[in-house]
């Protein structure tokens, strides 16, 4: 109970002290508020953007594979040349694949063409993918609709002219109206649509299907070269639950070299993609935004953690009588210490809660403004805090022992 008393009254010396100069405590939080507010604006920003991305990934599956030509690498000496005579993954090496695939919940083929309109009666929607792909599609990714239903067999494997569509195209084609049944014209054909994905929003990477529309890929053999690099194909192989993804991945790499012909020392012509792949140069690119932020809020913290020990000298210097008679009363040396510790901590932590208020009113100019959503995360909250705190300590401690080590005597008579 004493030392809680202590603390209680070491923290009423200190919040008197900075009451009875208001002018002084506000130009010392100048310094702590700008620092705090850039380092956790910075850190806000990042984590949002990454959460962001991060979900967008997460759509692809922790234990999906992509077999394509080229690998899922971002870096300023990228070997281009390394993997430009590469084939593209075939239509053949994904009937092979099917056949030999033990560890794989599904195996499907996929490719895509871009910029595309479709047209229903006077209504057209511009700048739409067309995505083709095997009957496995939603074996291999997670499909939810709004409306209708996914390809029977016979429909994926007999070229039946038929469709899915994404939410958004659904609108701009139909408004209100029932697309299920309706044919529509997508690549100079009519196809019948039998059903509508489930609206997903904005995303990051660009793979919501809300401008997609997905055709059977044997319907789409007889509009366009599904083997060709213009329309970007490639074998997506999920694994099943109950096996181990580095066994999937084996097994997928193993049976593509066998497909490709490939002799034990010969280089993969192909690139086996995943999800961790993606995240480990997320995680590369947002640690190097960080640093950013750690050294330009630093440096502001820095000067800001000087102005604090500066007025913590001063007054010292102000409240010497006051020291002394503390002292001639009893008053304990760790009791001093407390007192003017006490007052840094509380100066750097109105700052470190200043710099959050900006960043919150910040997040909400920013959210009302547009339709990106910023998030203030409650570990951001805690780090703005602690920063503060860690400044408080490290800019008072000194000043404090100084006044401490005051003798009674002498600081009375100053």
């Amino acid at each position: 109970m004493l030392i809680f008393r202590l603390i209680g009254e070491s923290f009423r010396f200190a919040w008197d002290a900075l009451r009875q100069n208001k002018l002084r405590t506000a130009l010392s939080l100048l310094g702590i508020t700008i620092g705090i507010f850039i380092i956790i604006a910075v850190f806000t920003g990042v984590d949002t953007m990454r959460n962001k991305i991060q979900s967008s990934v997460d759509k692809l599956g922790s234990n999906t594979l992509f077999v394509q030509k080229w690998p899922w690498i971002f870096s300023d000496n990228f070997p281009w040349w390394k993997y430009i005579n590469r084939p593209e993954p075939s239509y053949r090496d994904y009937l092979s694949l099917k056949e030999r695939m033990d560890n794989a919940q599904g195996v499907c083929f996929e490719a895509s063409t871009g910029n595309r309109t479709v047209v229903y009666r006077s209504n057209s929607v511009e700048g739409i993918s067309i995505n083709a792909a095997t009957q496995e599609y939603d074996k291999t990714w997670n499909l939810e609709f709004q409306e209708g239903r996914y390809f029977t067999e016979t429909e994926g494997n007999s070229a039946t002219p038929v469709c899915i569509l994404g939410a958004d195209v659904s609108n701009g084609l139909f408004g209100s109206e029932n697309p299920i049944g309706k044919q529509i014209k997508v690549l100079g054909r009519r196809v019948t649509v039998v059903g509508v994905f489930k609206k997903e929003g904005e995303d990051m990477l660009g793979m919501s299907q809300d401008k997609n529309i997905l055709i059977p890929i044997s319907f789409a053999r007889g509009i366009f070269d599904i083997n060709s690099e213009r329309y970007n194909p490639q074998i997506t192989v999920r694994g099943k639950e109950n096996i181990a993804f580095e066994e999937v991945e084996s097994e997928l790499k193993g049976q593509m070299r066998a497909i490709r012909r490939l002799t034990p020392g010969q280089e993969d012509d192909f690139s086996l993609n995943k999800t961790t792949m993606l995240s480990n140069q997320l995680d590369v690119m947002f640690s190097a935004v960080n640093i950013g932020g750690w050294i330009i809020g630093g440096f502001s913290i820095l000067v800001g953690g000087f102005g604090i020990a500066n007025i913590m000298f001063v007054s010292v210097r102000e409240r010497t009588n006051i020291i002394g008679i503390q002292k001639s009363l009893g008053a304990r040396n760790y009791f001093i210490l407390l007192q003017f510790v006490f007052e840094s901590v509380v100066l750097c932590l109105l700052g470190g809660l200043c710099g959050l208020l900006l960043v919150y009113l910040g997040t909400l100019v920013v959210n009302s403004a547009g339709s990106f959503q910023v998030v203030l995360y409650f570990n951001n909250i805690m780090l703005g805090i602690g920063v503060s705190v860690a400044i408080g300590i490290i800019s008072g401690i000194w000043p404090a022992y100084s006044a401490s080590r005051l003798n009674p005597v002498e600081a009375i008579r100053s």
